[in-house]
């Protein structure tokens, strides 16, 4: 039996985030830390998605550009891209933004055919959990299987290592 191969693909931002109730500058965004605990612990080769023009660094800019893509069904263009069909799991770690994942993991998805390909969704959130993501996973990558996500707080994402690792062996 051929071993199955693994992906963690994350967008994440660094820079200004509301955490706990406040605005911080975070060196590193919370979905990349996620990203590579599972990536450290499944053995799973890293991905990050990124958009060709970034996200403002200010937290209030950059929350209504989000709004602005996600009232207008706008994809942002990727600056980035893998080959996906060597893989059979793909994790997928993004920020909630505005009850779902940001337009730049939509824009991934439906740049791919994930037929057949197991999706594992894990969303850092400060307490609006998945939002619709999951629903909007499964619309952007029809014919994979959508697995349960996981919502994880983005201010204890660190200390949520063993939680997100436990998941990731599921």
């Amino acid at each position: 039996m051929p071993e199955t191969r693994k992906l963690v693909a994350y967008f994440s931002r660094a820079g200004q985030n509301y955490v706990g109730g406040s605005i911080v500058d975070l060196p590193e965004g919370n979905s990349k830390v996620a990203a590579e605990a599972i990536a450290e612990k499944d053995g799973a080769d890293l991905f990050e998605i990124e958009t060709v023009d970034a996200y403002p660094t200010d937290y209030t800019e950059c929350t209504e550009v989000a709004a602005a893509e996600k009232r207008t069904g706008v994809r942002p263009e990727l600056a980035t891209d893998i080959d996906t069909d060597p893989y059979d799991v793909i994790y997928l770690c993004y920020p909630n933004w505005w009850g779902t994942c940001p337009m730049a993991v939509l824009a991934f998805l439906e740049g791919h055919d994930f037929s057949d390909k197991v999706i594992r969704p894990l969303c850092t959130n400060e307490g609006s959990g998945m939002g619709s993501s999951e629903r909007d996973i499964r619309e952007a990558a029809p014919g994979a299987m959508v697995g349960e996500g996981l919502a994880v707080t983005g201010g204890a994402v660190v200390r949520s290592r063993d939680v997100i690792q436990r998941w990731a062996e599921e």
